[in-house]
């Protein structure tokens, strides 16, 4: 099944390339090669023309005489049709010569589409997030702490697995955060990366270390949607925030900010906010900011989360990953890309069904 897998992408992906190719925008590495394969194909066959014409049809010896045959009543025939692998050869044959020229793009711009999000990872460090929460399943192994801020992270890691087993390319990025928002993984699709950086986040002796020990969460969330803003994805959609953290944010415990004001600059930027708070063995209610802060992040189109257990945690994840369905357009640069992929594709399809025709079809095994 994984091959069966594998050969779609491969068929998909050549067929993207075959749309936005350009044969006048090609340049070749070994177009000497091919140059000289066509001589020899050439000389080869005018040499077996003149074999043909001058030295077998002369030796007599090898003639066989034959009754007269009966002309034809000028039905139509199709014995032309037994030409057909032979023809299929030919066919393939210049798609072969332009591959063997190891054709490039020496610049092309592209945009590509992938299912997918563009998705902020937001986990608090502050000092808050040292209390105890109860995680046996997401706690990574040889890990005895059980800080709320390291099972924050294997929720977010068990999170980015999860879109690695779906079909997307996300593009995802990670901001850890206390006073002050830091950027730790801008925007990128490559999942590994993300998973490192929040493996070297999770460590306990970097998250001890850690300057910023107050939370603002406005604060953050104003850095996430500044870093879409970097990125020019305001105006694309699929954009989402996934937070986690337990809630206590500075401001709205000194009353100086509302909650709405916290989240004021995502929805004014359209981006919605999934925020999983962590506070273990503390559901929904029993902290006095869950009502403020889920009508909050409702309106920005998102969704609130009161984790107070390991299974209201993977409920959530697996509910963000359940939503966070869509489409990303990327427009990727590229110089010197080699382009001989769909070209190869193409002599390989008609020799393979030549091939196939000559072993399995015995109409095709005799001369007309």
């Amino acid at each position: 099944m994984s091959t069966l897998i594998d050969i779609r992408r491969l068929l998909e992906s050549s067929l993207t390339e075959w749309r936005g190719l350009r044969i006048e925008d090609l340049r070749f590495w070994h177009g000497d090669a091919a140059r000289l394969m066509i001589v020899v194909l050439v000389a080869v066959s005018l040499a077996m023309i003149v074999v043909r014409s001058t030295i077998i049809r002369i030796t007599r010896r090898h003639r066989v005489a034959l009754p007269s045959l009966l002309t034809s009543d000028g039905s139509f025939s199709w014995s032309f049709l037994r030409h057909t692998p032979l023809l299929l050869l030919m066919a393939g044959l210049p798609w072969f010569i332009l591959a063997l020229a190891d054709p490039y793009s020496s610049l092309t711009q592209r945009t590509e589409t992938f299912p997918g999000r563009r998705i902020c990872l937001m986990i608090d460090a502050s000092s808050s997030m040292v209390r105890p929460f109860s995680a046996p399943t997401l706690r990574q192994a040889g890990n005895d702490s059980q800080a709320t801020f390291l099972t924050a992270v294997a929720a977010a890691d068990r999170f980015v697995q999860l879109r690695i087993k779906g079909k997307y390319r996300d593009l995802m990025a990670l901001v850890e955060f206390g006073d002050q928002a830091y950027v730790v993984t801008p925007f990128t699709n490559d999942y590994e990366n993300i998973r490192l950086s929040l493996s070297l986040v999770g460590d306990y002796t970097e998250f001890i270390r850690f300057p910023d020990q107050g939370t603002l969460i406005g604060r953050a969330i104003e850095q996430g949607v500044q870093l879409f803003r970097t990125f020019d994805f305001l105006n694309a959609s699929g954009n989402l925030l996934v937070l986690f953290s337990d809630g206590e944010d500075s401001e709205v415990l000194g009353r100086s900010r509302s909650v709405g004001d916290l989240v004021r600059s995502a929805q004014a930027a359209k981006v919605p906010i999934y925020f999983v708070r962590t506070r273990f063995d503390r559901t929904f209610g029993s902290v006095v900011s869950d009502s403020l802060w889920r009508d909050a992040v409702e309106a920005t189109g998102g969704r609130y989360y009161a984790a107070s257990d390991e299974s209201t945690i993977l409920r959530a994840i697996q509910d963000i990953d359940r939503v966070s369905v869509g489409r990303i357009d990327i427009k990727q640069y590229v110089t010197q890309r080699p382009q001989f992929r769909p070209f190869t594709l193409v002599a390989a399809a008609t020799w393979s069904l030549a091939t196939m025709l000559m072993l399995t079809v015995p109409y095709f095994w005799r001369f007309p």
